[in-house]
Formats: C-alpha cells, sequence, structure tokens
C-alpha cells in the first residue's frame, strides 16, 4: 500500500475511533464502507481486515478502561464467553456461504439500519426515571453475545458494536456496557481475525486480510479509542449516541440503495 493510503488510513481510524469507543463501539462498523468504497479492499477481504483492525485497536481504549477499574465484574466474561464461538461460525458462514458482494452490501444495510434507529430513537425517547427496564438475566447476555457473535463474524465488527446498544436499551449503563462490549469485540476479533488467517490457507481468493490497511488504521484506532475513553466522562452521551445513529442509519441506507438499484 501507497504511503499516502497509508497515512490516510490512520487518520481514519483516529477519527472513527474518538467518536465511537466513548459508547462502546470499536468503530469498525464504520470502517467497513470506507474499505468498499474508498480503498477497494477486495471480498471478503474486508471482514477479516476488520477484525485486524479491532486488533490493533482496542488495547488503547481497554488500557484507559483498566485504569479506571472499569473492566471488573461478570458483563465482560459473560460476552466474551458468548461471542467467542459465535464469531468462529459467523467466519466459516462468510467464506463458505456469503462469497458475493451482493449479498455482503445488503447484510451491511440490513445491520446498519436497525443499529441506527435504535440508537436514535433509544437517545430521543429514553425510558422513564421512575419505570426503569431492569438488565436482562446472565442466560440472556450470554445467548445474545453467541448470537452477535455469528454476525460478528460475517461482518468483521467483533460484535460488541450491537451488544453495546442492545444492553443499553435494555437497561444498563453506559458506562458499564462500553467497556464490556470493547473488552468484547476484542477477544472476538483475535479469534476471527486467526480464523479467517487459516480459512486462506484452505480455500481460494481474498480471505486473508489487507495487512497494511488494517496495521494502518488500526494504528490511528490505537490513538483514537485511547483518547475517546479518556473523553467519555467529559462529552455528553446524548450527543454522541445521536451521532452514532445518524451515521449508521445513513450509511444503511446508502447501501441498500447501491444493493436494490
Amino acid at each position: 500500500m501507497e504511503w499516502g493510503l497509508g497515512a490516510v488510513g490512520v487518520v481514519v481510524g483516529l477519527l472513527i475511533a474518538v467518536v465511537t469507543a466513548p459508547v462502546g463501539v470499536s468503530g469498525a462498523v464504520f470502517l467497513l464502507p470506507v474499505q468498499l468504497s474508498v480503498f477497494a479492499v477486495p471480498d471478503p477481504a474486508v471482514t477479516p481486515t476488520n477484525l485486524l483492525y479491532n486488533v490493533v485497536a482496542g488495547p488503547g481504549a481497554l488500557l484507559r478502561y483498566r485504569r479506571a477499574g472499569a473492566l471488573r465484574g461478570p458483563l465482560v466474561r459473560r460476552l466474551v464467553t458468548g461471542t467467542l464461538p459465535g464469531v468462529v461460525l459467523g467466519a466459516v458462514i462468510r467464506v463458505f456461504a456469503l462469497p458475493g458482494p451482493h449479498v455482503f452490501r445488503l447484510l451491511i444495510a440490513a445491520l446498519m439500519l436497525p443499529l441506527g434507529i435504535w440508537l436514535i430513537t433509544g437517545t430521543l425517547r429514553p425510558a422513564r426515571l421512575e419505570s426503569p427496564r431492569p438488565e436482562p438475566a446472565p442466560r440472556t447476555v450470554t445467548g445474545l453475545a453467541l448470537a452477535v457473535g455469528v454476525v460478528g463474524g460475517i461482518y468483521g465488527i467483533g460484535g460488541g458494536s450491537i451488544l453495546g446498544p442492545v444492553l443499553a436499551g435494555r437497561g444498563v449503563p453506559v458506562a458499564k456496557v462500553a467497556p464490556a462490549a470493547l473488552a468484547s469485540t476484542f477477544a472476538t476479533s483475535v479469534v476471527g481475525a486467526s480464523t479467517y488467517a487459516l480459512l486462506s490457507l484452505a480455500r481460494t481468493g481474498s480471505i486473508a486480510p489487507d495487512w497494511s490497511l488494517g496495521l494502518a488504521c488500526g494504528l490511528g484506532g490505537l490513538i483514537g479509542s485511547y483518547l475517546g475513553a479518556r473523553l467519555q466522562p467529559r462529552l455528553p452521551e446524548t450527543l454522541l449516541r445521536l451521532l452514532l445513529g445518524t451515521l449508521a442509519t445513513a450509511l444503511g441506507a446508502l447501501y441498500a440503495i447501491d444493493t436494490l438499484s
């Protein structure tokens, strides 16, 4: 990869991570359409490249959250336990059952639109303080993590990008959700990227990650995620949720139109 594109990857990874890390989203969910539209990464290599980005960028936010003592508690363990087997299954499905770019772009739209709508409506119409929703049961959390892990393995987002808003909408505080979701994303991304690397040895095509792009974006994400986690206590949650919801909805709509046209 040329130095110019590498520099662009660093900047893109940094900007995305600064905005998304405070709410527990790795940023790969927004990096994927940039890969397709700007960097022209071949399909299905975009998915393992996203996972590689998570592996490199994740420790930035996790280091900050660890210093603040936010990685303690059972939620981290439950999310990791559920998503790890799911991401392996998702990677296999992605390589052998969803090889076409048309189907993949439709999948992007199907995931981004609900995610964006969830974030926007949950922010504009928050639950009433006098009747807060109870937090989901441990088995429900683990089962949800397993399902999201499969989707994350297919989509290349690690799973935490979906778990974060879902758990926050079920009554779990964002300050508790964000560190756990990012820890889950990092763990599953390590397993997912390794799975794709192994599958690339047994199957032809663009299955292995784009190492140079993934590392460049990940380097920017490493810095940006640390800054984002540091900014979390200082930034209004409403603004971040509305921004994420708007971006997700717009990107989902764009790919839906592109796929159906």
